[in-house]
């Protein structure tokens, strides 16, 4: 195991942690927001699982191939937009209220 492999199963693991944490605040408020960031950090979790096994065949297995492919830059987007979503919505919400 080298330490990019070490890393990037640090990366999941936090970003999976911080998914149950954020989701632990959604059950108990109900507020979106949480959600959001939630489902954010699930995708987060879920690309660096991803990017390390896409190339199991090649040696090593994270390349710098592998960082620059686009489909990476997708799901990283997707996981971002939804944290963008979530603070534009928690913001609307907010001048409703008052």
């Amino acid at each position: 195991m080298n330490a990019i492999n070490f890393l990037s199963g640090i990366s999941f693991s936090t970003f999976l942690a911080s998914a149950l944490f954020f989701f632990k605040f959604w059950r108990a408020s109900h507020d979106r927001f949480f959600l959001f960031f939630s489902t954010s950090c699930i995708i987060l979790a879920l690309d660096r699982v991803v990017a390390l096994f896409v190339h199991a065949t090649q040696e090593p297995l994270w390349t710098a191939e592998t960082e620059s492919s686009s489909w990476v830059y997708l799901i990283r987007l997707t996981a971002f937009a939804l944290i963008l979503i979530a603070a534009l919505d928690k913001n609307r919400t907010a001048k409703k209220t008052q």
